[in-house]
């Protein structure tokens, strides 16, 4: 598992974030699922993250509670 060094525009500044390939693959194929950017995602990630929290680590809780949801639906 690869961890890399990522960088977006989101409110008109460059930020940046680093995390594992896979983590990176499903934001993206979330991004995609929704209809938006990859940036519009992050965006709206970092709006909603506590003020105090890593995006880093916002972006993995989001891939993570939306594969458990997936696999939540998925058990009905």
């Amino acid at each position: 598992m690869a961890v890399r060094k990522h960088s977006v525009t989101i409110s008109g500044h460059r930020t940046s974030f680093s995390i594992e390939d896979e983590f990176h693959a499903r934001l993206k194929e979330s991004a995609a699922r929704k209809g938006i950017s990859l940036a519009a995602l992050v965006a709206a990630i970092d709006k909603a993250k506590p003020r105090d929290s890593n995006l880093s680590s916002a972006l993995r809780v989001h891939v993570l509670n939306e594969a458990l949801s997936g696999r939540a639906a998925s058990s009905h």
